[in-house]
């Protein structure tokens, strides 16, 4: 058995201690990317488990010339046997940063209220062995609704951080790597020793000790000159929500200066908040335009740490950059016997000048919603229903499976009618419990719009079915507390022969006519009024039947004429009273009769005009006038009074 080497400037750490012996790494990391080492060790063992690996942290710590430490981090992902080398077991490690677990979830989630730093706590709180930290220098606008829709948290991060111009990079230090998550150039710094490195011919690196880039290249590419895009707030309809920013580089040629890009929409609400995602766009394309190589030895360069260039023979490229991507070659032989060919350290790089702001590309996909889905209306607790001055409605998707069914199950969620006009229109509100159809502007998961209702088995159809098939019409329910008994309704009924249009109010009916009224009825009408009724008319009325009419008034019956009156009967008229009959003329009354006139009484009749009187009585006549009278009776006639003349 071959021995191993003692003193070495490559160490690694794992849970197995030394069963393990460093040999090779090679892997590559990026900003706003999850990185990949693959890392190859020696055993002796030759029956190490998958198990024991898994999931640790795993750190490769390399010594540089100047003493100091470049650390490799992350979890052990991937375990392999891959061999033997000089009777050596030889196995690979593949070695992630931990939020490469976070691409192992899919998750459907609602966040409400949050700002994207809230959003991503509030993700990692899921995540016992997150480590990372803030270093932002914008201020973010507060999201009032998020949603994760069947994506890893990593996409989900990934993709806002995107969005709102975030990257992300990890620090490698004390046997740890811990993200940053930052927006600006405040968060990069040099690593110690290598805030400037030189730049050397290929032939003058050839020792371990003469650290630099060896390779250097620069190129540019043409990129859009301006970004342009718009939005809509539909509580400030009228408002002018266009945003734009560039150019992205000051360009020299003319003809290069009409390159926009235009996007809709671009999910802001607030026209100050798409020129801040504007200008976030022409960053991110900037950084693009320029495209600055390397290649080198130096232990201390590093994804996401800033150097400056020196030495190089084109003066221009003697500034300070960030790097933006790195591959590296770390190799040192265990073994005693086996002597080093190759540098410890090689790595090649992309870079950027550290005075241009890096804002990563929007490479991360927004999920799509492919179709229409359904949902339940919900609101508090003993309501039932819940909405704004909009007439929207909250709903519990079917898939959110964290949301309690309440008033915070999403978020406020406008709602199609047939009609809407500005104070004029159509509206039915959706009530709590009730299934609705809910699509997404864009197929966008944060911007749900109603645009249906559907029965289900706890929510049937108003109407017995298949039984009343032909029957169609609007049934409501009376709320709150209201039964199957408590509704206003219209139905309409189109079976043949048996058509009929129903109207139920609950309570009260109000029918306001500004102009004319007809109403025509066929056959016959029966109209039962329960209590009272009163009809005003404000100026004439007339009423013609046909045949006969019959006025039944159980109780009294008052009639008050302000004007005239006039009574036309054509043929007889005979009126019946079962009690007394009264009848008060204030001016003259006059009877004209071109046919006979009776006046029948079993009892009496009395005429007065005045002081005179004739009382007519079954067995006589009087008539009198004061203290004169003449009395007709069957026994003669008798005349009264204080002077009585007889002529003839």
């Amino acid at each position: 058995m071959f021995a191993m080497k003692v003193d070495r400037l490559v160490k690694i750490a794992t849970p197995l201690g030394p069963l393990l012996e460093f040999s090779r790494l090679e892997g590559s990391d990026g900003l706003s990317r999850n990185g990949e080492y693959r890392i190859t060790v020696l055993s002796r063992r030759g029956d190490i488990q998958a198990d024991e690996l898994l999931g640790h942290p795993i750190s490769v710590a390399v010594t540089t010339p100047h003493g100091s430490t470049r650390e490799f981090n992350g979890l052990a992902v991937g375990f392999y046997q891959v061999g033997q080398h000089n009777r050596h077991h030889q196995y690979l490690i593949v070695v992630r940063p931990w939020t490469w677990l976070l691409t192992r979830t899919s998750d459907c989630k609602i966040f409400q209220d949050k700002s994207i730093r809230q959003i991503i706590e509030a993700v990692f709180a899921d995540h016992p062995y997150a480590d990372f930290e803030f270093h932002l220098t914008a201020s973010y606008t507060t999201w009032d609704y998020c949603v994760q829709y069947r994506e890893s948290d990593f996409n989900f991060l990934a993709r806002l951080m995107e969005q709102e111009g975030m990257h992300f990079f990890f620090r490698h230090q004390n046997g740890k790597h811990t993200l940053i998550i930052a927006d600006s150039l405040k968060a990069h710094v040099a690593a110690d020793h290598y805030a400037e490195v030189p730049f050397r011919e290929p032939e003058a690196s050839h020792a371990r000790v003469d650290e630099g880039i060896r390779e250097w290249s620069h190129g540019a590419e043409i990129q859009p000159t301006r970004f342009i895009q718009r939005d809509f707030n539909f509580e400030k309809p009228r408002a002018d929500m266009q945003a734009d920013a560039g150019p992205a580089r000051p360009l020299k040629h003319q003809h290069q200066a009409a390159f926009d890009i235009f996007d809709y929409p671009g999910e802001y609400e607030e026209r100050g908040e798409g020129q801040r995602v504007a200008a976030v766009r022409i960053e991110e394309m900037r950084h693009q335009f320029d495209h600055f190589n390397g290649e080198g030895n130096a232990a201390g360069l590093a994804t996401g740490g800033v150097f400056k260039l020196l030495e190089h023979p084109r003066f221009d490229q003697n500034q300070e950059y960030l790097i933006t991507l790195a591959d590296y070659r770390v190799e040192e032989s265990p073994l005693e016997s086996e002597l080093v060919t190759t540098e410890l350290i090689s790595l090649r790089f992309r870079a950027i000048p550290s005075a241009q702001i890096f804002h990563p590309p929007r490479l991360t996909p927004k999920p799509i919603v492919q179709g229409p889905q359904t949902a339940i209306v919900v609101g508090p607790a003993g309501d039932e229903i819940y909405t704004d001055k909009y007439g929207r409605v909250k709903v519990q998707f079917h898939w959110d499976r964290y949301g309690k069914k309440d008033q915070n199950s999403s978020c406020w969620i406008r709602v199609s009618h047939p009609w809407a006009g500005q104070n004029w229109g159509m509206i039915a509100i959706p009530r709590i419990g009730q299934e609705v159809i809910v699509e997404f502007l864009e197929g966008d998961p944060d911007r749900p719009i109603i645009t249906g209702r559907v029965y289900n088995a706890d929510q049937m159809p108003p109407y017995a079915l298949p039984d009343n098939m032909t029957q169609t019409g609007i049934k409501t329910r009376s709320t709150k507390g209201g039964g199957v008994g408590n509704f206003n309704e219209i139905r309409f009924e189109d079976k043949k022969g048996a058509e009929q249009l129903y109207i139920h109010a609950e309570k009260n009916q109000d029918n306001v006519v500004e102009n004319d009224e007809t109403t025509d009825v066929g056959h016959d009408r029966t109209e039962t009024v329960g209590h009272n009724e009163t009809i005003t008319i404000h100026n004439d009325r007339t009423e013609t039947v046909d045949g006969n009419e019959t006025l039944t008034v159980k109780k009294d019956r008052t009639r008050a004429v302000e004007g005239n009156e006039t009574v036309a009967v054509t043929k007889n008229r005979d009126v019946s009273i079962q009690g007394n009959e009264t009848v008060a003329i204030q001016g003259t009354r006059d009877h004209t009769i071109t046919g006979a006139a009776s006046y029948t009484s079993p009892t009496s009749i009395t005429f007065s005009v005045g002081g005179s009187t004739v009382a007519i009585k079954p067995s006589s006549i009087t008539l009198s006038f004061g203290a004169s009278s003449i009395t007709i009776d069957g026994a003669g006639v008798a005349v009264a009074g204080p002077k009585i003349s007889l002529n003839g």
